[in-house]
């Protein structure tokens, strides 16, 4: 970034004193300000409720949360980060206490002549938005002589109904384009380029339809279980914690049209419409698991119902596999398999896109070879980076061929990668929207899952350290189809 498009702001983080703050976000915005070209004035004011905390107590914390994320002492970047952290106390929907906010505000951006551009982060758990933003606007501090902007972390709602109350709620207070619904998965690298790779090179674009690729696969997967969080797990489930946001943001980028230009609003008009061409999703195209008992990575691991915090008759789901129609011109007929899951064998991100085979082959009727489709796999995490698996012969006299692999991987070309949250960061700070949720993109989305989540379900056990349970196999093998497992 340059100071051209980086303009003085304060940043006003909610949840300051909490796990997603401390561990992303902070390592984020420093190594942002590490980055930046040119100096530009800057405060960040942590909020949260502890009252035992100053700014010289904060900015302990936070030192020590920076050597966590790895950063030294040493690092000349990192004494004049800490100084400019700053503390303020608020009790939750006590307008009082947001009136002593705004006072706050006003006096640092007073003290270090910052013109009024603030950015109001909700690192909050959900259920904290809704007095959130109405402590903002009912204080004035949802509009300034500068900018004005809200991000809010997922998830955004619970399903339809609840969504749309967040959202009329957040418009009560604040226009759309003030708001930045958070999507980390978004500020990947690899994600991102995928505008680049469908749009920028004439060899994929024009055969990416239903006369060329066969099927798409989406998977997200997690080794570790639900850890810490069951008490928002069992809330949640795979469906909502990951299936909702990140599969259903892949699936939008991999499918959607080309954008009449590079710009925000262009580019969210046309993820709208892969949702709005989505069918209704079957009872039968849906399957979901939770994992038992088994072995990860040698050790052996507990089953979700054993998990602290855990119901003992809990029918949360740890692993979903779904089946998207999306019926439009470009994909007729072409499925999309959405998987995601915990405890399974490996963390993996990875978008699968697999060919046609030939409609004739000359080696078949030999009996020679059996011809393998040729895919483009899309590695979001954790080795970024795509592969082009193509057919060769193998070396010898027989006609024997082999399914080889043409790589890229962003490590070896570029030495550091930025994370999610600080492109994303990035972006809310130079106002570019390109990267997160509109209004009416997550509502469609809900719109999609909600009677999912409505139905009544069984849920398939899976050991742990496995692909999940053996009823997603027919997801696929009913398309004579196999789940891609890299």
């Amino acid at each position: 970034m340059s100071k051209s498009n980086v303009e003085p702001h304060l940043i006003v983080v909610f949840g300051a004193t909490g796990d997603l703050f401390h561990r992303k976000l902070l390592p984020a915005l420093f190594r942002l300000v590490k980055r930046r070209a040119e100096p530009v004035p800057y405060r960040i004011l942590g909020v949260a409720r502890r009252g035992d905390l100053d700014d010289a107590s904060f900015r302990m914390l936070c030192a020590k949360a920076l050597e966590s994320a790895g950063v030294a002492e040493s690092d000349s970047a990192r004494a004049p980060f800490l100084a400019a952290l700053d503390y303020q106390t608020l009790q939750d929907g006590v307008e009082d206490s947001y009136r002593s906010l705004a006072e706050r505000i006003d006096a640092l951006e007073t003290a270090h002549r910052l013109p009024h551009n603030r950015i109001f982060y909700l690192a909050l758990p959900p259920q904290a938005f809704p007095a959130t933003i109405a402590g903002l606007g009912a204080v004035g501090l949802n509009r300034s002589a500068g900018f004005t902007r809200l991000v809010i972390e997922k998830p955004f709602g619970r399903d339809l109904a609840t969504a749309r109350e967040l959202n009329a709620l957040v418009h009560t207070a604040f226009e759309e384009p003030q708001v930045y619904r958070i999507d980390h998965y978004l500020g990947k690298e690899t994600v991102q380029n995928l505008f680049v790779f469908r749009f920028a090179n004439a060899l994929f674009e024009p055969i990416w339809n239903r006369d060329r690729i066969e099927h798409v696969q989406i998977t997200v997967s997690e080794e570790l279980g639900v850890e810490s969080r069951a008490g928002y797990y069992e809330q949640a489930g795979a469906l909502r914690d990951m299936v909702q946001n990140h599969l259903t943001q892949l699936l939008c980028l991999t499918a959607m049209e080309p954008p009449a230009q590079f710009e925000a609003d262009a580019i969210r008009n046309e993820k709208v419409k892969v949702l709005r061409s989505i069918a209704p999703i079957s009872e039968d195209d849906v399957v979901f698991g939770q994992y038992t008992p088994g072995n990860v990575d040698g050790a052996q691991v507990r089953g979700y119902l054993g998990e602290t915090g855990v119901a003992p008759e809990s029918k949360t789901e740890t692993f979903v596999a779904l089946k998207l129609a999306v019926s439009n011109w470009r994909w007729q007929g072409v499925p999309f398999y959405l998987r995601t899951g915990k405890r399974m064998p490996k963390r993996l991100s990875q978008i699968t896109v697999s060919f046609r085979c030939p409609p004739v082959s000359m080696f078949q009727p030999f009996n020679t070879c059996v011809l393998s489709s040729n895919q483009l796999v899309i590695t979001v995490q954790p080795d970024e980076g795509f592969d082009l698996v193509f057919e060769v012969k193998a070396p010898g006299d027989s006609m024997t061929m082999r399914s080889q692999r043409m790589q890229y991987r962003y490590h070896e070309h570029f030495e550091t990668l930025p994370d999610g949250y600080e492109t994303l960061l990035r972006d809310v700070i130079v106002g570019d929207q390109t990267l997160f949720v509109r209004a009416d993109e997550v509502e469609k989305s809900w719109e999609l899952f909600t009677p999912v989540l409505e139905r009544a379900r069984a849920v398939h056990g899976y050991a742990a350290g496995s692909w999940g349970p053996a009823a997603a196999e027919r997801l696929v093998v009913s398309e004579d189809h196999r789940w891609v497992q890299r």
